[in-house]
């Protein structure tokens, strides 16, 4: 059973910038983003340690940690530096203007 969840409407969304949305009942911020024309929605903590992605850069289609530059890939979630890491990746649904994430 998925958790879904608003996060922001389609306006508050940056092409290329990491924009973080907090998330009642959710401790990290989720990050949407719309990189390569698709809109994607991951979370806001380095799954290597707890180092805040959104004061990362998107560069390439891909996250870059400001903790220990780790480059999570934005299209498939993998990590270029270490292939045991991986940043999930929301399913998001449009209703409207409306960005819903499925938490779970």
């Amino acid at each position: 059973m998925a958790l879904r969840v608003y996060v922001c409407r389609v306006g508050d969304v940056d092409d290329e910038a990491l924009r973080p949305f907090r998330v009642a009942g959710v401790t990290w911020p989720v990050i949407v983003t719309r990189t390569g024309g698709q809109l994607v929605a991951v979370p806001g903590v380095c799954p290597h340690e707890d180092v805040a992605l959104w004061d990362g850069e998107l560069e390439g289609g891909a996250i870059i940690c400001p903790g220990h530059g780790y480059a999570f890939d934005l299209g498939t979630g993998r990590c270029k530096h270490d292939a045991g890491l991986e940043l999930r990746r929301y399913p998001i649904t449009v209703v409207g203007d409306e960005i819903w994430v499925d938490l779970l």
